[in-house]
């Protein structure tokens, strides 16, 4: 694993545009859990499958329900930074990290300090009406009720996340598939690579490095340089910055 850990220190070290990719494993070092790993949300016993909660449809036919849920497993607003997040952002201020590009809807990058961050699933620090446009914050969903209301105009209020059945933020696909072409580096870490759209954005990947760090394997694991099967918390924790920041 050492071996491992130096041949990533070497890469960073010599790059000149690292992007990352990262998905729920980045934050489940965080205490928040993922979908696809044995102990996450898709193995957990629910009446309705998650990935159907979480859907378009159910959002609008079965609404308490879906915030019920979301109250629940996805606001979880106590969760911190972890060494991957905090490691990213001191990457981005040594001018090496040029975007993070994430699926995550939780916002630690930008607590820890990452500010260039393309959310493909949007963000639950975001809400908006759907009658005038008001925008909400996390912490008003959490301690709202039942399916929450505009107390401005009475409209629903609904999350700034990409449900199923939904597209992907142009603004922010566009973003990330620049910052990718753009890279020399391609850091892919925490995420299992079968959720699509947002895999598929490796495709737009011409640099020189393809680095994964994921505790499981991917299906783009034969196309990378170095695979490095461990919690990215504890791998990219023993990074040393200051060697990247030539």
């Amino acid at each position: 694993m050492q071996t491992k850990i130096h041949q990533l220190q070497s890469i960073l070290s010599g790059a000149q545009r690292i992007v990352f990719f990262g998905g729920a494993g980045v934050s489940t070092e965080s205490g928040i859990p993922d979908f696809r790993s044995v102990d996450g949300l898709y193995h957990q016993k629910y009446d309705v499958p998650p990935e159907t909660i979480l859907s378009h449809t159910y959002f609008v036919h079965h609404t308490e329900e879906f915030y019920r849920f979301y109250r629940d497993k996805m606001l979880c607003l106590e969760a911190r930074p972890n060494a991957a997040h905090r490691k990213l952002a001191k990457l981005e201020q040594a001018g090496r990290l040029a975007a993070v590009v994430t699926q995550n809807i939780d916002g630690l990058h930008q607590m820890a300090g990452s500010r260039t961050v393309y959310e493909l699933h949007g963000s639950v620090h975001r809400n908006y009406c759907l009658g005038c446009g008001r925008e909400f914050d996390a912490a008003w969903m959490l301690h709202s009720e039942g399916v929450p209301h505009c107390p401005d105009c009475g409209g629903l209020i609904k999350p700034d996340v990409v449900l199923y059945e939904e597209g992907l933020p142009e603004r922010e696909v566009q973003g990330a598939v620049d910052a990718i072409r753009r890279a020399d580096v391609l850091l892919v870490g925490g995420t299992s690579l079968n959720v699509y759209p947002a895999a598929g954005f490796l495709r737009y990947f011409r640099g020189k490095h393809l680095i994964i760090l994921n505790r499981d394997a991917t299906p783009a694991d034969d196309m990378a340089e170095l695979c490095i099967r461990d919690n990215i918390g504890e791998v990219l924790g023993q990074i040393d910055v200051t060697d990247v920041n030539r």
